[in-house]
């Protein structure tokens, strides 16, 4: 059974920086895809950022160049460093891992103010 934990949301001002985590329980191989999805009030949930296998990163073209993903994989945690942030970026994350499906967190509340 897998379960994942996220940590590090909250209030951050615009051009701030926050770093999420997710622990991630459970057999996971390492070659899983791991990353964060986010879904902001009435719109879609959109993919952020992922590690695919062989460490190959993911990036939503809106990000890019703020947001940073790593893992560490002898704690199977991920982290989603977020640099600039802007109030676009608010929203609820959501952790995720495929382990022959997906597997979700329970989603920590980021709320970008300008």
């Amino acid at each position: 059974h897998v379960h994942l934990v996220e940590s590090g949301g909250g209030l951050v001002q615009a051009r701030g920086p926050l770093r999420l985590s997710c622990a991630a329980s459970g057999s996971i191989p390492s070659i899983a895809p791991l990353g964060w999805y986010r879904q902001a009030p009435g719109k879609q949930r959109e993919l952020v950022a992922a590690i695919l296998r062989g460490g190959i990163t993911n990036y939503a073209d809106s990000v890019k160049g703020r947001f940073t993903i790593s893992r560490d994989y002898t704690k199977n945690t991920v982290y989603l460093q977020m640099n600039s942030l802007k109030p676009e970026d608010t929203a609820v994350y959501y952790c995720f891992v495929v382990v022959i499906r997906y597997y979700w967190g329970q989603g920590t509340q980021v709320t970008v103010s300008s």
